[in-house]
């Protein structure tokens, strides 16, 4: 399950301003999606440290670093009950305007955590009166799990917004008091005994006000029909039951098991020493790593959103981010480049031909696109590996992708992520362009 059940997905304050996308082949008649929810990526890499306000710590185009400590803390671990004394700098980003008045922000990040050191990633929103949150946390996070438990806060709010898990949402968007601007701000930490640093290679937010529905119009598409990229299928369910530590067992294990797949689609997994403590009889031990290294022990699951692109960004030459993409006429941008996408999706069974099951939450790699423009998914709950590659109606999928509002099994109302996923690889690849869109 991924955080799409849990979360409260946040309702529009205000009209959205419409994004136009123009996509189509050469040759062939120009198809115009206006959009109504905003999107935007803003982050902190490279020489843009120096835009920030830097106490004990350095930024280079390698990495932010901790330089001389100014000073340190005694950190219990809520999850170990372990105390440690660490030494610690912190970098604060500067005042970022969204460009509008936002109902949701999650934030993202890439680093190098060697052992002995550990970060802390922070937000502080401006609401549209010219009032400030408090400083929430956003994740404490290390790639390992020998020196600190990563986790999520809990029980983080005030009158107007509340973080859930990974996710700052307005409380209540229709009263009119939305996100207008925020700062982030990172705490580095190592042993105080020690010269090792951690390298935070880069930081950010995806901002964003989607609307409240229960449909989204159709995208048209056709820039990456006929195109199937060549990722690795593996199957969630054949381990269920193993590890029910991290989150319950493989059967729960959809968000880990799709990074998994574009982590070795990009050539790059776990080292067999890395796999060395997982059950030599079980198939795929890629995946139950990658489950226990993204395993989040105040939500006791795999499913936070910015663990598994940290996980995945902790592969060297990788870099990952948490956004939404405003339509599968996107995620064709990015099947053409060769990158493929990981999606958060819910649905009953009745909704997704062919899926064979229905659930409140789930993520699952898209691929490519048949030759008339269904989608080509790698579904991770699947009965083996052979089985993962799955053929989806577009309109079908891209309703249970991009809305935010469901009804349950039961008659009930859900929550869907509203265009939520997951962007993995090489640093040396480029991103694609598409007029317009500033949300990756």
């Amino acid at each position: 399950m991924d955080r799409t059940s849990l979360r409260s997905v946040a309702v529009a304050g205000a009209t959205a301003l419409a994004l136009l996308i123009t996509t189509a082949p050469a040759g062939a008649t120009t198809t115009t999606v206006t959009h109504d929810e905003q999107i935007t990526w803003q982050g902190w890499s490279g020489t843009a440290w120096s835009t920030g306000t830097a106490a004990g710590t350095t930024g280079t185009a390698a990495g932010l670093t901790l330089a001389t400590p100014v000073g340190t803390i005694l950190y219990k671990d809520p999850h170990s009950s372990t105390r440690r004394t660490w030494a610690y700098g912190t970098w604060t980003s500067p005042l970022t305007q969204v460009g509008f008045s936002a109902t949701e922000l999650v934030t993202s990040w890439n680093a190098d955590t060697p052992a002995g050191t550990w970060l802390q990633v922070e937000l502080q929103g401006t609401y549209t009166t010219g009032t400030r949150t408090p400083w929430y946390v956003m994740g404490r996070w290390a790639s390992g799990d020998g020196d600190i438990r990563r986790t999520s806060v809990d029980r983080q709010g005030d009158k107007t917004s509340s973080v859930y898990t990974d996710t700052f949402a307005i409380n209540n968007p229709a009263a009119g008091v939305l996100l207008r601007a925020y700062q982030l701000r990172v705490t580095l930490y190592r042993d105080p005994a020690s010269t090792v640093t951690p390298v935070l290679r880069s930081v950010g937010a995806m901002s964003s006000n989607v609307p409240d529905r229960f449909t989204v119009a159709p995208s048209a598409g056709h820039i990456a029909w006929g195109t199937e990229l060549a990722v690795p299928r593996y199957s969630q369910n054949i381990h269920a039951g193993q590890y029910p530590e991290y989150g319950g067992g493989g059967e729960a294990w959809c968000s880990p098991t799709s990074t998994e797949m574009v982590v070795e689609y990009w050539g790059r997994k776990p080292s067999p020493a890395d796999t060395s403590w997982v059950d030599p009889g079980y198939a795929d031990p890629t995946v139950d790593h990658a489950a226990r290294m993204t395993y989040d022990w105040q939500y006791d699951g795999t499913g936070n959103w910015p663990f598994n692109t940290a996980y995945a960004a902790s592969f060297p030459g990788l870099e990952a981010k948490v956004t939404r993409l405003h339509s599968l006429d996107e995620v064709e941008h990015f099947i053409a480049a060769g990158i493929p996408v990981v999606t958060s999706v819910s649905f009953l069974a009745s909704e997704l031909d062919g899926a064979g099951y229905g659930t409140a939450g789930h993520l699952m790699a898209v691929v490519g696109f048949t030759a008339t423009g269904d989608v080509i998914a790698n579904d991770p709950a699947s009965p083996s590996d052979a089985a993962v590659r799955h053929v989806y109606r577009r309109d079908q999928f891209e309703q249970i992708w991009q809305r935010t509002r469901r009804t349950t099994a039961s008659g009930g109302t859900g929550s869907g992520s509203g265009g939520v996923v997951y962007l993995i690889k090489p640093t040396d690849v480029a991103w694609p362009t598409v007029a317009g869109s500033t949300n990756w």
